[in-house]
């Protein structure tokens, strides 16, 4: 299940993941989100809060399909992943000046990060 996190910075599409996560989440929940954050802000600052319930296979499909799809129709300024998975967090090739992967205890700097930059 995906929903939004209503209390993310203006400028910042923000949504949890928990259990099973459908494609029809996606596009139901975080396209439109995405969009409507396009129009007023033109770029993007995204947040994913994973939740270390969901199916690895689920997050590896879904991971692939949304930034895949994410890409096509937005400028990304900022996105963070936010996860306690250690193998995720090991992929140093994801930290970018546009990218980063921050620990479930991090939340709040991760949010300032996308609403900030550095």
């Amino acid at each position: 299940m995906i929903s939004l996190l209503n209390d993310a910075p203006e400028n910042v599409a923000a949504f949890s993941a928990s259990g099973n996560i459908s494609l029809a989440d996606f596009d139901s929940i975080i396209i439109p989100h995405v969009e409507k954050k396009m129009k007023r802000f033109n770029e993007l600052n995204y947040l994913l809060y994973l939740n270390n319930n969901l199916p690895k296979t689920d997050v590896d499909v879904w991971l692939s399909h949304s930034l895949l799809k994410l890409n096509k129709i937005s400028l990304c300024n900022r996105a963070a992943i936010v996860s306690d998975d250690f193998g995720l967090q090991k992929i140093t090739a994801l930290h970018t000046n546009k990218f980063k992967i921050f620990s479930s205890d991090n939340i709040y700097g991760a949010l300032h990060w996308c609403n900030n930059g550095n």
